[in-house]
């Protein structure tokens, strides 16, 4: 097919061979013209054009001469096709076609163009089929006839061109015109070839949410966008199955016997253990005297007058419930400060002001300091408060092993380079919510810290830009915990970049709601990191089921994951436990809509070391589900519930475990369930100080 687009006058020129095969044809029935009549007229169609269509005999389809165009009787109706620029008026982008003979609706065994025109549409003579772009005209990739042709409603006409029948010329076309004819062919197959990979990326993608992705990954090559422009494609071995295809194998032919069975779900009967004569035992662990004390104490903390004598350790559990209560003030802060603490933790300082944060920690001996935990310190953090309390002079903070400042609303990069100068020894820094911080403080950090820093936390840092502190993050070659969680410029380049450079010593990583990470980062993150224990992937969207498997084939070592929010299946998950259940001591599957009876026998069956479990919001478990992994379960010592108003009393009264607390049911209390530090816990997560 010759197409120009010359402002030129454009003809249409029969193609010989098939002038010859056509036939004249003869008048619909009487039926079908008052039918199509009506239709028409009702589309404001004149009676000259509707003449012109159903009288459809070409009066020089005899001839080799062509078809002129000039004339105004084709004009309304057969101005059809490739249409210009929507702000371009000039009709001279368009070409005109004869009338087509009545064959042209009947069945053929060449290639077609097919046409469908919706005339109850409000416009009228719009095409309800433009699948190439600007083309109004469908060419069919396919010889196959049922490939080309779409059912044709009544309300629809269908108009067929044999592409072999017509070729479109200029009247001033010169010998180039193959030349310009390759050309259009060529952008067309590009075009064409975009369109196709568009189609298969975005049936992958959505997929993943309607029907589980494929049990075996090695079958699939998955695309993602990496940044803007560049383009990256997970690549999978096809040579071998991996662990995690058996076992999606294995589970997959269970699921198919117990169907074969007649059976539509895999049942099991869950047996309660208890009944109502055995509620008469307490369930409920009774506290010890020491927690029963500090709880009282708490409850008077403005009748205290010293803690000599307490240890760090109660003070740090006497200071949680009393920033719980609201009941921490500036007497009981002096308190907590008096006595050469070495661990000063304060999870709410929100209610310190400037003055009261230079009074109170202004007379501390900072030389003694190992842990410094300041949480939503909010406002009182500035330049001027550190000269005066905690920055006084250069390492003068010279032991301090952990600080953290989450919520330094006024933290600046200059304020952060004080804090670094006075401790240099710094191996764990937590800065989330400083939303003053910006890559520079990461450069801080690498030249000063370089070489011992262990543990950084940047959530919700949304000033960082995460291209711009790689080369700062590869500085730290000891780290083994780094937190992103809502940084939104973490992106699979950086994950790449990072992880390969510096994955072999990450221990921990959490990106909770880095939104545009993919399966890509997953794979990376699994192959780089060998000693992973904990894994963050709460919020993530993009992933599929081959993140999964990329964890279950190569992270072996994780103890605490949470992929909570994901669109994960039943059956990989299950997979998963079945493989590396045995090492898991914290699981969140909390909101994961599609976790069911292959996911509970898995966890019962494998996760005996599992002492926390979020099953919150997961609605398709049952009494049935709930009571096999309490009962199997046996670690299990915390199991949330949120969101699950199918539970009963038939699951809370026939456990059998004693000493597990199920949270997130009506009258649960909450506070004393939100996970806090471990007190007992070094200053570092995964090493000692000493290292």
């Amino acid at each position: 097919m010759n197409l120009t687009n010359q402002n030129t006058q454009k003809t249409l020129t029969p193609n010989p061979n098939s002038i010859q095969q056509q036939q004249p044809c003869s008048v619909p029935p009487l039926s079908d013209v008052d039918s199509v009549t009506k239709q028409l007229k009702g589309h404001g169609f004149s009676d000259k054009e509707i003449g012109i269509i159903l009288n459809l005999t070409p009066s020089s389809s005899s001839s080799n001469v062509p078809f002129s165009l000039d004339s105004p009787i084709h004009e309304p109706f057969l101005k059809r096709g490739i249409e210009g620029d929507d702000d371009d008026d000039d009709d001279t982008d368009s070409f005109y076609m004869d009338p087509l003979p009545h064959e042209s609706y009947a069945s053929s065994s060449s290639s077609k163009r097919l046409k469908l025109y919706n005339f109850f549409d409000p416009k009228g003579k719009k095409p309800l089929i433009d699948d190439n772009n600007n083309n109004t005209i469908v060419i069919s990739d396919s010889d196959d006839e049922d490939d080309q042709r779409k059912e044709i409603t009544e309300n629809q006409i269908s108009l067929d061109l044999d592409i072999n029948d017509y070729i479109i010329t200029n009247e001033t076309e010169t010998n180039d015109s193959d030349g310009a004819d390759d050309e259009i062919q060529t952008n067309v197959s590009i075009r064409r070839n975009r369109y196709r990979k568009y189609n298969k990326d975005a049936a992958k993608r959505y997929a993943s949410q309607i029907h589980t992705v494929s049990v075996n990954e090695d079958d699939h090559h998955v695309g993602h966008e990496i940044d803007d422009d560049v383009e990256h494609e997970v690549d999978v071995d096809d040579a071998s199955p991996t662990p995690f295809s058996e076992a999606i194998k294995a589970i997959q032919e269970r699921i198919a016997k117990s169907k074969k069975k007649g059976v539509v779900k895999e049942s099991f009967i869950w047996v309660p253990k208890r009944n109502g004569e055995d509620l008469v035992r307490e369930r409920f662990r009774v506290p010890s005297l020491q927690e029963m004390s500090l709880k009282i104490l708490a409850n008077h903390a403005d009748g205290m007058v010293s803690l000599d004598g307490v240890s760090d350790e109660l003070k740090q559990r006497l200071s949680a419930l009393v920033c719980d209560s609201r009941k921490m003030n500036c007497r009981f802060l002096e308190l907590l400060l008096s006595g050469f603490p070495t661990h000063i933790r304060l999870k709410d300082c929100s209610w310190l002001t400037e003055e009261e944060f230079t009074k109170c920690f202004g007379m501390l001996d900072t030389s003694i300091l190992e842990v410094l935990q300041l949480d939503q310190c909010g406002r009182v953090i500035t330049e001027y408060t550190l000269l005066s309390t905690l920055a006084k002079s250069p390492s003068c903070l010279s032991r301090l092993i952990s600080l953290s400042l989450t919520g330094a609303c006024r933290l600046t990069d200059k304020g952060l380079q004080l804090m670094v100068s006075s401790a240099t020894t710094i191996r764990s820094i937590n800065l989330s919510q400083c939303s003053l911080l910006t890559y520079a403080s990461l450069n801080i950090l690498a030249d000063s810290l370089g070489s011992i820093l262990k543990e950084l936390y940047l959530d919700d840092c949304i000033l960082i830009d995460a291209a711009l502190i790689l080369s700062a993050l590869k500085q730290l070659k000891q780290l083994e915990v780094l937190s992103l969680a809502g940084v939104p410029t973490v992106c699979d380049k950086f994950i790449k970049s990072y992880i390969i450079a510096c994955g072999q010593n990450i221990k921990e990583l959490v990106l909770k709601d880095c939104l545009n990470l993919t399966d890509a980062s997953m794979k990376v993150i699994a192959t780089h990191c060998p000693g992973l224990q904990a894994l963050d992937l709460m919020n993530l969207y993009k992933l599929t089921d081959l993140t999964i498997g990329y964890l279950t084939n190569s992270c072996r070592a994780l103890r605490t994951l949470n992929l909570c929010r994901n669109p994960f299946s039943d059956e990989a998950i299950a997979a998963f436990l079945e493989l590396t259940g045995k090492s898991l001591e914290e699981l969140s599957l909390n909101n994961i809509k599609k976790v069911g009876q292959q996911t509970t026998l898995s966890l019962a069956n494998n996760a005996k070391k599992l002492h926390t479990l979020d099953l919150s919001w997961c609605r398709n478990l049952t009494d049935n589900e709930f009571g096999l992994i309490v009962d199997s379960c046996l670690s299990l010592r915390s199991l949330k519930l949120f969101g699950c108003s199918q539970v009963t009393d038939v699951f809370l009264n026939g456990h059998s475990n004693l000493e597990i607390q199920i949270i997130g049911l009506k009258l649960c209390p909450l506070l004393q369930h939100i996970k806090e530090p471990n007190p007992n816990q070094g200053a570092l997560r995964y090493s000692s100080a000493s290292e």
